[in-house]
């Protein structure tokens, strides 16, 4: 099932904007009744729209978080549907198209949140609290190799994030850049790992032009080793662009100057993530 996730969220989004453009147009072209009264398109336009509207928040604003349900969105589009379903009743000739649509926008959203955002039961014995952290190798922005076992002596920050095309994951990254002197005092190396390519990263080092460090982990291995790879987690079409159609899962560790493990968010909702804070808390308790 996870392999129709790309495919999934490429089409659905598409879909709700085709379909709020479609609607949008018919009601401004105010139909009137029997043949088509504009208020069932009324309808479907919440239906498609605010799940539309969610996905412009997220590239837009950049969030770096959003609630597990974003209930607003499910009450607009969930309100649509009724409207489209009463009027359809009314008018059952001609609005069979119109009810179908609100439908699928609206079930959509639920498949979007209940089993696109999330991940599942996340447990990755690699990664248990208290253990070392496993050798894996990873490159800097030039390709150079660099080894985990290098970090030893000073408390590191891992972030695996999933790439620039993930606005959550640009905007966390942009969240610990204005943190970056904090998480420093307390002792502490940020380090940002992502299989996209490096020239995608190099656009983040340089936007943020903050000295935390930006590594590559080619083809994904290092995820893979660690089991917080995302076996096709990438949205349909992104493959043009250069990126694999493999990722990996957001991840913090924290891991003292001996390379224990301290500290591990492994969220199973890509839309939930960590707080700089926490980090500045446990690091302050390492101490």
């Amino acid at each position: 099932m996870s392999r129709l996730k790309p495919a999934f969220i490429s089409l659905y989004v598409a879909y709700l904007f085709a379909l709020s453009a479609y609607a949008l147009l018919q009601v401004i072209r105010m139909v009137p009744p029997p043949d088509m009264w504009p208020g069932m398109w009324m309808g479907v336009l919440l239906a498609a729209g605010a799940p539309a509207g969610f996905f412009i928040w997220l590239f837009v604003a950049k969030p770096v978080r959003t609630a597990a349900h974003p209930m607003s969105i499910t009450v607009i589009s969930g309100l649509g549907v009724a409207i489209a379903m009463a009027i359809a009743y009314r008018y059952r000739a001609t609005a069979g198209i119109a009810y179908l649509g609100a439908g699928i926008a609206f079930a959509g959203w639920w498949a979007y949140l209940r089993w696109y955002s999330r991940f599942g039961q996340r447990q990755s014995g690699q990664l248990a609290v208290g253990s070392q952290l496993p050798e894996f190798t990873v490159q800097d922005l030039q390709g150079t190799p660099v080894t985990s076992s290098d970090w030893r002596g000073q408390p590191h920050i891992l972030l695996f994030y999933r790439g620039n095309w993930c606005p959550l994951c640009s905007a966390q990254i942009g969240e610990l850049a204005q943190q970056y002197r904090a998480l420093e005092t307390a002792g502490a190396k940020v380090l940002l790992i992502s299989p996209q390519p490096a020239s995608e990263s190099q656009k983040l080092a340089e936007k943020f032009d903050i000295p935390m460090r930006f590594l590559v982990d080619p083809d994904n291995r290092a995820a893979r080793h660690l089991g917080i790879a995302a076996d096709a987690g990438i949205p349909l079409g992104m493959q043009v662009l250069g990126y694999a159609t493999e990722t990996v899962m957001p991840t913090v560790i924290i891991v003292d100057r001996t390379g224990d493990i301290s500290y591990a968010d492994m969220t199973d909702n890509y839309r939930l993530r960590p707080e700089p804070e926490d980090f500045l808390h446990h690091l302050q308790t390492m101490t």
